[in-house]
């Protein structure tokens, strides 16, 4: 676990030792370790834990004297063999040399078209003093944050939003980012955040940052951002048989929870978490880690799941199944279970912290997780997140192609395996190519959500917010809605998010089932694999039939009463105390959410009558609470 941080002056300024300073101390969370080094033009900051491996961090600052080449990374590689081998390291120089050593001697490989050789999860920033430049990587999927900012003749950046403001950047916000968060909080931009100052670089590319000559010796600084991974351009799998595709997918899973196995782990037994919520995802990664682990005489990890702790009676009927298949999953590994489930002080406590940092904003549910995770002493915590999007897609957007594309015998063959009368079933096929937003609404309404009125946003800002709220349109076909949700950037969000409220922690997460080769793999398998019969998710459990439990692998219930009835219980049990911190005086961003409309909502009576928690846990993680 790593954060990095630098700025770049424009040529006749000065870097100034004590903003780079103010930078590093709001890195804290990240460890206790630091460097920092700096001449006139550049500086570059790096904070984190010790390293417990020489090949397992980033480390530091890494420097190359005879290229003119210093590097800051928040770096951890996969198949470091193969970049080993093309880039002539090898035998014992292998095993010890770092990834940040490896990423530099890529860069001065490959230059700028470095990242597309690297695998795994980084985000650094290379000073080319030859070339007089900066330049900056984000991984594929930006599963390690990376803000920046050029103001002025100043360009500054960093692993959070608080060190990039610490330097002085303006904290003005970004009103089109605020009614995104109140409207459409899944709909989240990959380049913006709530400061109009900042910026983030974009998962899958680089940045370049270069000084403009000028005849007097000075110059403004240009940024130049450019994209290098395209998941749209990933070749199509030739056609195979479904077992054979599993096995491949199999592989791919363990090859992917194995890498983030293998560097930055302390060896000792406890420091590994896992989430386990009884579904494909998250139990499959819990699995196949704890075979990988057995299988390096250790023992298995720990399970964080957000189900509320059992009391000394049986769950209620509606929870059995949700606490039998978490139960299942780990009495299959040996693994022990730590329930974990907010109560209405966490909640407040939660809710009065700043969304506006992506740290704060992070789960109510998970805040639970890495209190408990830090307890058990465990350092690394895996997740299933990103699978939906990935290798477990369900197939939505295949009966619309086949609808298209005039494939009429696939498409009644599909509608006789959802056993539903023809006419609903069609109307579900063809309303989302005929009016997206109708779909949208309509499935709202199958969800029990009243439409109109659900925002929360202050009247006078709504006026001025409507030109701002994004659309909801719909791809039709599977892989072009794999690649719209990609796109949609409620991924980065919340790991962006995991990623600084973990740190806090001294937790680091890893996503296996979003690992690059993984991922390619999946955007490029036919539609029909991802939808058989009455299955979405098809191939994902059909790979993973002999890791799972038999009843977790098939289950087709989605709903989760036993984790979501009690957030909202504690919820409700939070609304006095939300109430009176309303009332003690108005938040200064009462400009944006309509106070009056949230305080009715926050009566138990009122809440129950019309249950929309979503709206309202948006505007009070907006607002700044009183303390």
């Amino acid at each position: 676990m790593a954060a990095i941080c630098g700025t770049r002056e424009a040529p006749g300024g000065t870097v100034e030792r004590a903003r780079l300073d103010a930078m590093l101390a709001a890195l804290a969370d990240y460890g206790e370790e630091r460097a920092a080094w700096g001449n006139d033009a550049v500086g570059l900051g790096w904070r984190g834990v010790p390293a417990t491996d020489g090949a397992g961090a980033a480390g530091s600052i890494r420097r190359d004297g005879g290229a003119g080449l210093l590097l800051v990374a928040d770096a951890r590689l996969d198949d470091r063999d193969a970049l080993g081998d093309a880039l002539g390291v090898h035998g014992a120089e292998r095993a010890v040399v770092g990834d940040g050593d490896l990423i530099l001697r890529a860069y001065r490989r490959w230059g700028r078209a470095c990242p597309r050789r690297l695998l795994g999860d980084y985000a650094f920033a290379v000073w080319d003093a030859r070339k007089h430049l900066i330049f900056c990587a984000r991984d594929h999927i930006g599963a390690r944050p990376f803000y920046y900012s050029l103001a002025g003749r100043r360009f500054v950046f960093a692993s959070a939003v608080e060190a990039v403001l610490a330097a002085g950047v303006s904290n003005a916000l970004d009103e089109a980012a605020v009614v995104t968060h109140l409207t459409t909080p899944l709909l989240r931009s990959d380049t913006h955040t709530f400061f109009a100052a900042v910026r983030k670089l974009p998962p899958g590319h680089v940045l370049t940052v270069v000084a403009d000559a000028a005849g007097d010796g000075t110059g403004d600084l240009r940024t130049r951002v450019e994209r290098y991974w395209y998941p749209e351009h990933v070749p199509l799998v030739r056609p195979v048989s479904d077992d054979a595709c599993a096995e491949q997918i199999l592989h791919l899973c363990a090859q992917a929870v194995r890498s983030r196995l293998r560097r930055g782990v302390h060896g000792r037994d406890g420091d590994i978490g896992v989430h386990v919520s009884g579904g494909l995802d998250s139990s499959g990664v819990a699995v196949l880690a704890a075979r990988e682990l057995r299988r390096r005489g250790r023992q298995p990890p720990r399970a964080f799941t957000w189900l509320p702790p059992l009391g000394a009676a049986p769950p209620e009927p509606r929870f059995v199944r949700e606490y039998a298949l978490v139960g299942a999953v780990c009495a299959r590994e040996g693994m022990r279970a730590a329930y974990c489930a907010p109560t209405a002080e966490n909640i407040v406590d939660v809710l009065r912290r700043d969304c506006t940092f992506p740290g704060m904003h992070v789960h109510l549910n998970e805040e639970a997780v890495q209190r408990a995770a830090a307890a058990y002493g465990v350092r690394v915590l895996l997740s299933g997140w990103g699978g939906d999007e990935c290798v477990s897609y369900d197939g939505r957007g295949y009966w619309q192609a086949l609808l298209l594309s005039g494939r009429w015998r696939e498409l009644a063959a599909e509608c006789r395996a959802q056993d539903a009368a023809a006419w609903r079933f069609l109307g579900r096929v063809a309303l989302p190519i005929m009016s997206p937003n109708a779909a949208w609404t309509l499935d709202q309404w199958r969800q029990g959500r009243r439409v109109r009125g659900r925002w929360l946003v202050n009247p006078a800002f709504a006026r001025r917010a409507k030109s701002l709220v994004g659309s909801r349109l719909r791809e039709i076909g599977v892989r072009r809605t794999q690649l719209q949700l990609l796109r949609r950037g409620h991924l980065g969000a919340r790991m962006e998010g995991w990623t600084a409220s973990g740190a806090r922690h001294g937790i680091e997460y890893r996503y296996p089932l979003l690992d690059r080769r993984l991922l390619e793999f999946a955007l490029g398998l036919p539609p029909e694999q991802f939808r058989r019969g009455r299955w979405g998710r098809w191939i994902f459990r059909h790979a993973m039939r002999t890791v799972l439990p038999h009843e977790v692998c098939w289950n087709a219930d989605q709903t989760d009463p036993a984790r979501s009835a009690p957030l909202i219980d504690a919820f409700v049990e939070s609304f006095p105390k939300l109430d009176q911190l309303l009332a003690g005086r108005t938040p200064a961003r009462a400009a944006y959410v309509d106070i009056p409309r949230l305080r009715e909502r926050l009566r138990a009576e009122a809440f129950r009558a019309s249950p929309q928690p979503g709206p309202m846990l948006q505007a009070l993680r907006f607002l700044d609470l009183p303390e």
